[in-house]
């Protein structure tokens, strides 16, 4: 349906893992026109994973026009335009000509184990830690960066000089949405660089120094929702306000309206990620969760403990991908239903190492359990209950940390399409999960910071009223049953773990 005139919407870019996609929303929270294109993942060595930034960004500018064209929505009907990114793959590029240097060093990438394990035995972590939230890992960007610094000749004297500029994709594409005059990002991808202290909301030269990075090569930090510069007018027909930026898990919290203390989602995605928000305060992990920031906006910055599961829908890419038992992903569901149970597999995910509570990125995926009687449809169910039982335990961490239990948890994501997996989940849990009306948060999350920044939205008062439910799962699996699962899923992950010694 073609929009009047006199409607105006709020223009989400949504940069993922596997594709980009553009979503339209109106200003009662529901999707007007939604566009997506998938890219090319690279695979040099094994543990390494890289993308193009340029297929990023042709893609993603590619959904945007594709969005309004296919609507009949006008550019000039676009209010503002929020961005949220996959967070941490890490991009270089000259700021002369706008090429990268390199291909994006993805999130998921493991090259940098060995340095993390070196800072590490050099007594490096605990600082790290206390200064950003974060472990020392080779998921975050800042040991990406060194690596790209290192790697590629005379990068660091560019770096040194000004003529390079390093930023996670917000900051790749804020930087070509306003033709190269916008070099920045905001703190909740900032905050996860392991360069970022979260608490005096800069830079850190003493972590910039330990990885030996110039901070001339560093976007500016600005708020999450607030105007930050303008679209080129070339690129969809207006000059744009762009004037919302998180990075996705951020920004699906937000979406979520989880606006309080105490209130939490999990996101279904390529990984599973879990968020608690903990309002202004920056609490301590003893659970080796992360600590980051959700989102800053007039001034105030709100905090999150996260839990970061790596192979979420990206183990059901596998089973499509990788060993073909299914043609497309939404197959799966009806496959795994046709059994009632997996028959005593377990599958463990560990394909690119384990996140929270584990971090080990040497551990590696198995298939266990299985006897002559094991069919795809019980490693099918195995895929979508690891899934389940990887944000149970990392629910439960979370719940130790914060001093009290969860009251219901909402989900969002491509797998929140799954009844059985969320069913499974509320067992495992033994609270409710709830499956809200727009499933798209992480897009909505960042058309709410923008929207707010122009006065689309009047406050969160008006967001958190937006919010409804479609679905909740009800838990109703005994505690016996329950607690012999996850005894049974403890037992296959102990099989896995340090599997892959460091070179």
């Amino acid at each position: 349906m073609a929009a009047t005139t006199r409607e105006q919407f709020v223009l989400a870019l949504d940069q993922g893992t596997t594709s980009s996609r553009a979503i339209v929303f109106a200003r009662d929270g529901s999707i007007r026109a939604l566009a997506q294109q998938e890219y090319t993942q690279h695979y040099p060595q094994p543990g390494w994973v890289e993308h193009d930034a340029n297929d990023i960004w042709q893609t993603q500018l590619a959904v945007a026009r594709a969005v309004l064209r296919d609507s009949g929505i006008a550019a000039s009907q676009i209010a503002a335009v929020g961005l949220t990114n996959q967070r941490e793959t890490t991009v270089l590029w000259d700021r002369a000509s706008g090429e990268p240097l390199h291909r994006a060093i993805v999130w998921q990438d493991r090259r940098t184990a060995g340095l993390c394990d070196s800072m590490a035995r050099a007594g490096h972590a605990e600082l790290f830690g206390q200064r950003t939230g974060l472990v020392l890992d080779a998921y975050f960007s800042g040991t990406k960066l060194k690596w790209l610094l290192d790697h590629i000749p005379g990068a660091r004297a560019r770096a040194e000089r000004g003529e390079l500029a390093f930023g996670t994709i917000d900051s790749w594409l804020a930087w070509k949405l306003s033709g190269g005059r916008v070099h920045v990002t905001d703190p909740s991808n900032a905050s996860r660089t392991l360069l970022y202290d979260i608490r005096r909301l800069r830079w850190d030269d003493e972590l910039l120094a330990l990885l030996d990075v110039p901070p001339a090569v560093l976007p500016r930090v600005v708020d999450s929702s607030g105007v930050v510069g303008l679209l080129a007018s070339d690129l969809l027909g207006a000059p744009i306000p762009l004037a919302g930026i998180a990075g996705d898990q951020q920004a699906a919290t937000y979406g979520q309206a989880c606006l309080e203390p105490g209130m939490a989602k999990n996101t279904y995605g390529t990984g599973c990620f879990l968020l608690l928000n903990t309002g202004a305060r920056a609490m301590n992990s003893a659970h080796r969760m992360l600590t980051t920031i959700g989102w800053r906006r007039l001034g105030q910055t709100t905090y999150l403990l996260e839990g970061s599961v790596f192979m979420g829908g990206a183990a059901v890419q596998w089973l499509r991908d990788g060993l073909a038992m299914i043609s497309r992903s939404d197959e799966i569901e009806a496959l795994a239903a046709s059994v009632p149970d997996t028959g005593g597999v377990y599958l463990v995910p560990a394909h690119t190492g384990l996140g929270a509570p584990y971090w080990d990125p040497y551990a590696r995926g198995a298939l266990l359990g299985m006897t002559r009687g094991t069919t795809r449809a019980h490693i099918a169910r195995a895929t979508l209950e690891a899934i389940a039982f990887q944000s149970a335990e990392v629910l439960r961490a979370m719940e130790l940390d914060a001093g009290e239990r969860l009251r219901e948890l909402r989900v969002d994501g491509g797998g929140a399409a799954n009844d059985l997996l969320l069913q499974f989940q509320a067992d495992l849990l033994g609270v409710p999960v709830v499956r809200p009306r727009v499933t798209e948060t992480t897009a909505l999350g960042a058309a709410y910071l923008a929207g707010l920044a122009v006065g689309f939205w009047q406050d969160e008062a008006e967001l958190a009223s937006l919010w409804r439910a479609e679905r909740r799962f009800e838990p109703a699996m005994s505690d016996a049953q329950r607690t012999a699962l996850l005894g049974g899923w403890r037992r296959a992950v102990q099989r896995c773990l340090h599997w892959a010694i460091a070179n």
